[in-house]
């Protein structure tokens, strides 16, 4: 069968023409639509990554802000240095650049050789390489190879306040202490250096380099005195050192404003190698640790236990305890009381520390200069269990402090439903609870500054890096928690436990000096390990400044007005002095025989081997702070009167 070709009609042809044109008709509307929503909606995202493509960023660090002590000293600040790196798809010769790069680095060549072969934008071979050597780096052009600005941190006095300080990590962000709590205002922001690339990533031969400066971080002021600082480490490590304690700790604040001036714990580290144990015993089992026990030891050290640990605070508690009784006036100064050397309270006897002998007959004031504790537990009784949990949060003890560094603990206190009359009378002695060294002295803090709850910091104020202030860091006044009138019955009571009780061995000629010693024995019990304390305050007056003293395990005579009262006392001599605080004496002082009183020679501003020569002929002897030649021609004050035992501090400048 022959076919036969039908031609179109022109009705279908034109059907399918117009058909066509109706589809492309759409196809221009879509296009023109995905043009406008181009042009309206991605053209700034499309050009940024447009130009990504064409250039390539390399960060540059900026400056990390400096942190000063209260004279404006630098306690940790940043150096320029250099980082190295390697742009993959410019280096012509992987083995080679290896090669240098390894013996100019001190790295192993095959971890270099490995960076060097990643097929990656950018790889950091280095860090933190000094200039000199970055220096000849740079001088080799080696193709792909870049030596940028970096920022390294240094902490000049190695291991003061190190807890307190804190170090940062290889990206310059803060790890623990003030480096953590302030690293926003110190890191400052990352500037860049932008350069010109083909498509691949290798750089146009006339292409143009654009830098982005990088800002640096603000500077932090402290309220941290290196000198005090320096003097609390030393005096607090000899301790430990004399009695083979377990570790120790000194805190000096201003109990009005809450300015810390010195955190000493030891043992401590070293701020510029914070990865490298100071224990000689885990330093020899290091490498046969997991790498948890590792971390263990670590976090260990870098622990700060003036304010992340916790401890029965002892006889030192008994501030609390006596302020609470006076304000709710259930004893006044000459209330009567006796000791029979111990009180027997729900069914338990509980010895006074001075058992099986007795205090007998006393009055409140005489309990509190014996620290007896069947006073204190009478006085908890009269309370009431209400009512003295209400003081114990009155003074936050079941709160952190507030303190700006990170980790702070808070006091470990039974419920209110809990306390029996057992462990009501052995909190009123500081025993059945636990809170933090720092707890302790805020709350001794608002004993004796009229009644007014502070909060503990070191920070201060922000700078910029010319200087110009950013920020006055402000504490706001707590909470009063005791009368005005109480707070000067505790400073009086507080004032003759220094100068005719528990505390004598803290008493210094020409100054009113209060505090109240302590002897915590640690769980679990009579397993003959103690914490001897002493806190103290002066002028008594109007307390300017506080202390605590804590040695944890000391070896020995372990009670905390032997052991730690003569550190206090030498605390003390030397704080006040530096601190401007001049000695008043007494006309009983005053007239001592020199049998037992020294006048304290001027040695400012001698050599200290001259110094130490006309100190040895007043009888006395010296501690020394400080680097240089010469004494501070502001430290020692001369005319004082100390006592025969007294050491001298002296403070050396260049």
């Amino acid at each position: 069968m022959r076919r036969t070709y039908s031609p179109k009609t022109p009705v279908e042809t034109k059907k399918k023409l117009l058909f066509f044109l109706f589809f492309l008709e759409i196809a221009v509307a879509a296009l023109i639509g995905r043009v406008f929503y181009i042009q309206a909606f991605q053209s700034a995202f499309l050009q940024s990554e447009a130009y990504k493509q064409q250039t390539r960023d390399r960060l540059i660090t900026p400056k990390r802000g400096s942190i000063l002590d209260r004279n404006m000293i630098s306690i940790a600040t940043s150096e320029t240095v250099a980082s190295v790196s390697v742009i993959h798809s410019q280096i012509k010769n992987a083995e080679e650049a290896a090669r240098v790069l390894s013996a100019k680095l001190d790295m192993d060549y095959n971890t270099v050789l490995n960076k060097v072969s990643k097929k990656v934008a950018l790889e950091r071979i280095k860090t933190k390489v000094e200039k000199t050597t970055a220096d000849e780096i740079r001088s080799l052009n080696l193709p792909g190879v870049r030596v940028d600005e970096d920022i390294k941190r240094v902490y000049p006095y190695a291991t003061l306040a190190s807890q307190v300080i804190g170090f940062v990590g290889k990206d310059n962000q803060g790890i623990i202490g003030l480096e953590s709590k302030y690293d926003s205002a110190l890191k400052g922001e990352s500037g860049k250096i932008l350069t010109e690339t083909d498509v691949v990533g290798r750089e146009l031969p006339q292409g143009r380099e654009y830098r982005m400066e990088p800002k640096p971080g603000d500077n932090l002021v402290t309220s941290l005195d290196v000198v005090l600082q320096q003097f609390a480490e030393q005096t607090i490590e000899k301790t430990i050192e004399v009695k083979s304690a377990k570790r120790g700790a000194i805190i000096i604040l201003n109990p009005q404003n809450g300015e810390i001036y010195a955190m000493a714990n030891k043992p401590d580290f070293d701020l510029n190698d914070p990865f490298t144990v100071s224990s000689p015993e885990v330093a020899a089992v290091w490498d046969t640790m997991s790498d948890q026990e590792k971390s263990d030891a670590l976090n260990q050290m870098w622990r700060n236990f003036s304010l992340n640990d916790t401890y029965e605070p002892g006889s030192t508690f008994k501030i609390v305890t006596s302020a609470a009784g006076l304000e709710e006036k259930v004893v006044d100064v000459n209330s009567p009381f006796s000791c029979t050397g111990s009180l027997t309270v729900g069914g338990r006897q509980i010895k006074c520390w001075r058992y099986p002998r007795a205090h007998g007959g006393e009055t409140f004031l005489q309990g509190v200069e014996n620290s007896c504790n069947p006073v204190f537990m009478e006085v908890a009784a009269r309370l009431g269990t209400e009512t003295f949990y209400d003081y114990l949060e009155k003074y936050g003890l079941n709160e952190k402090t507030g303190i700006d560094l990170p980790g702070e603990a808070k006091g470990i206190l039974y419920k209110p439903d809990k306390i029996g009359p057992v462990e009501l009378a052995t909190m009123s002695f500081g025993q059945s609870l636990a809170i933090t060294p720092l707890q302790l002295l805020r709350a001794a803090s608002a004993t004796v500054n009229g009644g007014y709850m502070i909060t503990p910091h070191i920070g201060t104020r922000l700078l910029d890096a010319s200087g110009n202030l950013v920020q006055e860091i402000e504490y706001e006044k707590g909470r009063q928690v005791i009368s005005q009138e109480t707070s000067d019955k505790m400073k009086m009571i507080l004032e003759s436990v220094v100068y005719s009780g528990t505390g004598n061995k803290t008493y210094i000629p020409g100054y009113r000096v209060g505090g109240k010693t302590a002897t915590s024995e640690k769980l679990p019990r009579r397993n003959g390990k103690y914490i001897a304390s002493f806190l103290a305050f002066a002028p008594a007056e109007n307390p300017t400044v506080m202390a605590l003293v804590l040695i944890d395990e000391p070896q020995g005579i372990y009670y905390g007005g032997t052991v730690a009262g003569p550190v206090m006392k030498e605390l003390m001599e030397n704080t006040l002095p530096y601190l401007n605080i001049r000695p008043q004496y007494s006309d009983e002082e005053a007239n001592l025989p020199e049998a037992v009183r020294i006048i304290v020679p001027d040695v400012r501003g001698l050599t200290l081997e001259d110094a130490k020569k006309t100190l040895a002929e007043a009888k006395l002897s010296e501690d020394v702070i400080g680097e240089g030649d010469h004494v501070s021609d502001q430290f020692p004050l001369p005319g004082e009167i100390v006592n025969l035992d007294t050491k001298i501090l002296l403070y050396l400048t260049a």
